[in-house]
């Protein structure tokens, strides 16, 4: 199950990137109160993907893992919790830096694991919210990418 290829989004795939964004958040985010995760589930069927750069991570047709990424900032890394692990939200996040330029992205201070992935490949913080951007009791740390990419 190492072949994989990295797609430009399109409709078709929203099922499949709506499911890995659900089972990908139930793993990651269990700070999340279970009426919030149900607001930001509607937001997230109702954002269309084509809007932004959004790419997928494929194995033959089933997709793994999914980026999305607009005026070089990462919006949104998820992957099937199934693939944790196995350097596949690397991949994902190398192709948006080299491919789409991306180089700044927001995460939930609450999620430790994506904190220091994201450390690791080099994002440093550079500010910290009170809130995250729909005003919820959820600090957001806001990276950039240092001077030692990777």
């Amino acid at each position: 199950m190492d072949n994989y290829t990295v797609n430009k989004y399109n409709d078709n795939y929203k099922e499949q990137i709506l499911t890995i964004w659900e089972n990908s958040v139930l793993a990651t985010h269990d700070f999340l109160t279970p009426n919030d995760f149900k607001e930001i589930k509607e937001l997230v069927s109702n954002i269309n993907f084509n809007d932004f750069q959004v790419f997928c991570l494929m194995n033959e047709n089933l997709i793994l893992g999914f980026i999305g990424v607009a005026d070089k900032k990462v919006e949104m890394l998820f992957l099937d919790p199934n693939v944790f692990g196995q350097g596949l939200g690397r991949k994902l996040l190398n192709f948006a830096v080299e491919e789409l330029n991306a180089d700044k992205l927001d995460v939930n201070e609450q999620n430790t694991k994506a904190f220091k992935f994201y450390q690791k490949f080099g994002f440093e913080t550079y500010e910290r919210t009170d809130k995250d951007d729909q005003g919820r009791n959820y600090p957001l740390l806001r990276m950039k990418l240092g001077n030692f990419n990777q």
